[in-house]
């Protein structure tokens, strides 16, 4: 085939194809009016309504554990004074030799 055949082949296709679209219409119609029941109308059957079960309960709460109450036992009072063989002056434990020493008495010599 030459190519002027092709090219001859390709408008022909080309019209016949536009023809086609060209004969294309397009239809609007517009309808008025109140649709009425037909005579012999069939008995309608209407779903029964729908049955709502209750919701379940809702969860128990959480148990929640209070901790046992924490009791302090009440810490010994020191007295001041002598504690066996160390006197407390209410700041610090002294030992009997120091305590003699650093206040003078109860016949310690100092050497």
């Amino acid at each position: 085939m030459n190519i002027k055949g092709l090219v001859g082949i390709g408008i022909a296709l080309s019209a016949g194809l536009a023809c086609e679209a060209a004969m294309a219409g397009v239809s609007v119609g517009v309808n008025l009016g109140v649709p009425v029941a037909p005579v012999y109308a069939a008995p309608v059957y209407v779903a029964p309504a729908p049955v709502y079960e209750a919701p379940p309960p809702p969860p128990p709460p959480p148990v929640v554990y209070q901790p046992a109450p924490v009791v302090v036992a009440p810490a010994p009072a020191i007295v001041v004074g002598w504690h066996g063989d160390r006197y407390w002056d209410g700041y610090r434990y002294w030992g009997r030799r120091d305590w003699y020493a650093h206040h003078g008495g109860y016949g310690y010599r100092h050497w």
